[in-house]
């Protein structure tokens, strides 16, 4: 008996040691961790200077970045979790017959995050405070890349006045969620949404920690795939913004705010006779392992012929162009696509 108390007090001090070790090592890793993220933070910050300025807006200062000159200014708003710099490719172009302007949303690349719902009809408020503080003077052509197009559709039911015509980037459309998932079974949609709420559920836990330590900055920057569209340097500017605390934060509330921005968009109502020309990529994102080929094509026919179609006849002077070779990523895939719809829709209204 006393030999097994002996024993068992060795294997326990044994236990001790290995845990103190452990403790030790995961120490020294998360202080580690720790300076990488905070010496990668302070060379980024300096590598990256803000592209546009601030501009006060009540409690917020918003990043506005303007170029060129014309009659007609051409307002971006990028895709949920999209800075200014997605218009990177775009803009430069654009510029070159008329003013255009980007802007970090409230939470996005040099804006302050904002402690207001996510929604549509707030950032198209904000949107326009921030326009009218700048002195950017309507009506402008307004462009909308995927949730964008919900914001830029409600900042036209909201300030018509403002809207001389509008340009729709693979945009988002209300109903896509349950048009699209018609076509899963039910055991497709049960898996699905299992997944989804696991992912969320994990990113909410961990996130602080994998900011704080680095691992986020480390896994983006490994995960991120070599872009033919972009230098290195672009793509390494975007990984700094994307690394920022209040970005996933941002993309959360907007995605936790997106059917309710897709009713606000309904109640927008229609684009009368002012121009659209909505682009849709023909090349899908990214496709779902869970479903068939058959099942892929068939959501890509409901987005392409379907939901987007809908989204052209919100103006009766609406077109719908397809862009074959575009992933939903058009900004980076096809930017000349987008350059050229904006000129269209421009030159009709300048």
């Amino acid at each position: 008996m006393l030999h097994l108390h002996h024993s068992l007090r060795t294997a326990l001090r044994r236990t001790a040691r290995a845990g103190a070790a452990l403790i030790a090592a995961a120490f020294v890793l998360a202080s580690a961790g720790a300076i990488y993220e905070a010496a990668g933070n302070w060379i980024d910050a300096r590598r990256f200077p803000q592209q546009g300025r601030s501009i006060q807006i009540g409690s917020l200062r918003l990043n506005l970045d303007c170029s060129g000159r014309g009659g007609i200014t051409v307002i971006l708003d990028s895709g949920m979790g999209g800075p200014a710099l997605d218009w990177i490719l775009v803009q430069p172009e654009v510029a070159k017959f008329t003013r255009v302007c980007s802007y970090d949303r409230a939470g996005y690349g040099w804006s302050d995050a904002s402690p207001e719902p996510r929604t549509s009809r707030q950032i198209a408020g904000e949107l326009k405070s921030l326009l009218d503080a700048a002195g950017e003077k309507g009506p402008f052509v307004m462009v909308g890349h995927s949730f964008g197009g919900y914001n830029v559709r409600v900042f036209a039911g909201r300030y018509p006045r403002d809207v001389a015509g509008m340009v729709l980037v693979d945009a988002s459309h209300p109903d896509e969620g349950s048009r699209t998932d018609a076509v899963l079974s039910g055991a497709q949609l049960a898996r699905q949404q299992q997944d989804e709420r696991r992912d969320e559920t994990w990113e909410q836990i961990t996130e602080p920690l994998t900011i704080h330590l680095g691992i986020r900055r480390a896994t983006v920057a490994l995960g991120r795939k070599p872009s033919r569209h972009l230098s290195r340097r672009l793509q390494e500017e975007f990984l700094y913004l994307e690394n920022m605390p209040k970005f996933m934060r941002t993309v959360r509330q907007e995605d936790a705010m997106f059917k309710i921005s897709g009713v606000q968009a309904v109640a927008a109502g229609p684009l009368g006779e002012r121009p659209l020309i909505v682009l849709t990529a023909g090349k899908p994102y990214e496709p779902d392992p869970l479903l068939t080929p058959q099942q892929i094509e068939r959501q890509a026919n409901i987005w392409i012929r379907e939901l987007q179609v809908e989204e052209m006849r919100l103006s009766t002077r609406g077109e719908q162009i397809v862009v074959p070779d575009s992933t939903h990523d058009m900004p980076q895939d096809r930017p000349d696509a987008i350059v050229s719809a904006i000129h269209g829709v421009w030159t009709s209204v300048r």
